[in-house]
C-alpha cells in the first residue's frame, strides 16, 4: 500500500494522500489545494473523500474547496458537528478506496472528535493508522486546547480521555503498523515530537513515554507537566475549521493588489491595518517603514504571526522580497490570517527610492557585546522563552520571552540604553520592531544572539534562579 506524506516543514505539518484504481483520498490538508488537484490528476483519479482526524487549532484545512473543487466527501469522526455539509462517521465504520479501505476508529483525547484511520490495503492487510493529533513519533496531543472552546472540555478530563484512547484503541493494535502523525517537532500541538514523522507502532510502544505502563492519575499528570499557554489563533483556528471560512481563491484576490507607495501609505493611515515586513532581520535592520513590524519569512514565520498578532482578522498590508507576495499571502492564510488587503510593490526597495520616512535598528556584533559587557554592564534582555534562558544565559540577563513582551512593555525601561537577544536574531528583531513601534529607541540588538555570544568571553551561568523585571 503506498501511502504519500506530504510534508510542510515551516508548520511541521503532514497531510496524506492515497490513491487506488482512480480513486482518491487526502486526510487533514494544508489551506492550499492545488498541489493535491494536480496529484489527483497525474494519477487520472478523482478524490473521493476528505478525511479530518479533528477539528484542527494550529491551521486551517483546505477541506472546503476540496469538496467544492473536488466534489469530495468531507468525513470527520464521532462527535464532530460542523456548520457545512459533512459525514459524522461512527465508530468502526469502513470507507472504500478503490481496493483499499479506511477503518474509523474513535480516540478521543486530543479533542473529543479526535479519530485515528486505519489503512487496510488491497489484501485486506492493516498496513498503517493516520493518527493526527492522537498519537505522534515520540509524544501525544496536548489536552488542553479543546477547553479553549468547550470550557467544561477541562485538560484533566481531556487527557483522561486520551489515556483510554491510547489503552483501548491505539496500543492492542498489531506492531507492524506504520504510524502517520500529523505534526513532527516545531508543532506547538505537543510538547516533544521527535523530528521523524514516521515510525511502526511497535517501536513507539517501546520508546514513546505516553505508552508506558502507568496508571491514569499518573500519565494525567505526566501530560500535563511542562505544557506551555498554546498561541491566541489557536481557538480562532478552531471555530474557522468548524464554522467554515472563505475560499482561498477569495483570499488571494483581496490580497494580490500592488500598492506604490503613496498609494501603500494612504490605505495604511486609512484602514488602521498592521504593516507587516516579512523580509530578512538584517535587511530590515537596514531600514524600514515607520510603525511596520517584523517577522521574517525565512522563520517560524505561521507560528510568530499568531503569537503576535492577537486577531486572525486583523487587516494586513505586507512588505516583501520581490516575488514573494504569494508566498506571504499563502502562509497567512494557512493559519487564518486571511484579511491581508495589499502589498507595496517591489517591496522596501521602492519605500526608499520615494524618499519617505524610514528607520532603523541598531545592532552590534558578539564581539561588541562581550567588550560593551566586561566595560559598561549594561542592561540585558533576552527574548528567549524560558527553558532556554533557564539552560544558560548571560549573568544577570532579564528575561522576557517574546510571546509575552506586549504584556510587560510598561517594565522595559524607555531612560536606560539597553542590549536585546535572543537565540540567533530571529526573535529580537521582531521584539524590536514593537518596540520601535511603541516608542523605544535606546537600545541595540546583538546579530547572531546567544548562539554567537555563547563563542565569546562573556560570562554565563546555568540555571539558578531567573532575574527578571516580570
Amino acid at each position: 500500500m503506498k501511502v504519500e506524506q506530504i510534508y510542510t516543514g515551516c508548520i511541521a505539518h503532514a497531510a496524506y494522500y492515497i490513491e487506488s484504481n482512480g480513486v482518491a483520498a487526502v486526510f487533514d490538508p494544508l489551506r492550499e489545494v492545488q498541489p493535491y488537484l494536480d496529484r489527483a490528476q497525474k494519477d487520472g483519479a478523482k478524490i473521493k473523500y476528505v478525511f479530518e482526524t479533528h477539528f484542527h487549532a494550529d491551521f486551517v484545512s483546505g477541506h472546503l474547496d476540496l469538496q467544492k473543487k473536488a466534489g469530495a466527501e468531507i468525513v470527520f469522526g464521532p462527535g464532530a458537528s460542523p456548520a457545512y455539509d459533512a459525514t459524522t462517521a461512527v465508530d468502526g465504520e469502513v470507507f472504500e478506496i478503490g481496493d483499499y479501505k479506511i477503518k474509523v476508529i474513535h480516540t478521543p483525547g486530543h479533542t473529543m472528535e479526535s479519530t485515528t484511520y486505519l489503512l487496510i490495503d488491497e489484501n485486506g492487510k492493516e498496513h498503517g493508522i493516520i493518527t493526527g493529533d492522537t498519537l505522534f513519533i515520540g509524544d501525544v496531543g496536548r489536552p488542553d486546547l479543546a477547553q479553549h472552546v468547550v470550557s467544561e472540555l477541562t485538560e484533566e478530563k481531556l487527557a483522561g480521555h486520551l489515556y483510554d484512547s491510547l489503552r483501548n484503541k491505539i496500543i492492542p493494535l498489531s506492531d507492524d503498523l506504520i504510524v502517520y502523525p500529523n505534526h513532527g517537532a516545531g508543532s506547538a500541538c505537543g510538547k516533544m515530537m521527535s523530528k521523524e514523522t514516521t515510525d511502526t507502532l511497535g517501536n513507539q510502544k517501546k520508546t514513546n513515554y505516553a505508552l508506558q505502563n502507568m496508571t491514569k492519575e499518573e500519565f494525567i499528570k505526566t501530560l500535563l507537566t511542562g505544557l506551555t499557554a498554546p498561541p491566541s489563533y489557536f481557538p480562532q483556528n478552531v471555530l474557522m475549521n468548524i464554522k467554515g471560512y472563505e475560499s482561498l481563491d477569495t483570499v488571494m484576490d483581496r490580497a494580490t493588489k500592488p500598492l506604490n507607495p503613496i498609494e501603500f501609505e494612504l490605505l495604511a493611515n486609512e484602514s488602521g491595518a498592521l504593516m507587516l515586513d516579512t523580509r530578512d532581520a538584517s535587511e530590515f535592520a537596514k531600514g524600514f517603514i515607520p510603525n511596520s513590524i517584523n517577522i521574517g519569512l525565512e522563520g517560524n514565520f505561521a507560528q510568530w504571526v499568531g503569537e503576535m498578532i492577537p486577531d486572525v482578522k486583523q487587516e494586513i498590508l505586507l512588505i516583501t522580497d520581490a516575488g514573494k507576495e504569494e508566498e506571504a499571502i499563502t502562509r497567512l492564510s494557512r493559519v487564518g490570517y486571511d484579511h491581508t488587503i495589499g502589498y507595496l510593490k517591489d517591496g522596501f526597495a521602492s519605500w526608499k527610492t520615494s524618499g519617505k520616512d524610514m528607520e532603523t535598528v541598531s545592532r552590534i556584533s558578539p564581539q561588541e557585546f562581550e567588550k560593551q559587557f566586561n566595560t559598561k554592564k549594561p542592561l540585558v534582555i533576552d527574548v528567549r522563552k524560558n527553558s532556554e534562558y533557564q539552560s544558560e544565559h548571560v549573568i544577570d540577563a532579564v528575561n522576557i520571552p517574546l510571546n509575552e513582551i506586549n504584556q510587560h512593555l510598561a517594565q522595559i525601561p524607555k531612560d536606560q540604553p539597553f542590549i536585546l537577544h535572543c537565540a540567533g536574531g530571529y526573535r529580537s528583531m521582531i521584539a524590536s520592531s514593537i518596540l520601535k513601534q511603541r516608542g523605544w529607541s535606546d537600545f541595540v540588538d546583538v546579530i547572531g544572539g546567544f548562539k554567537e555570544i555563547s563563542e565569546t568571553g562573556v560570562a554565563k551561568t546555568e540555571y539558578v534562579c531567573p532575574t527578571t523585571l516580570l
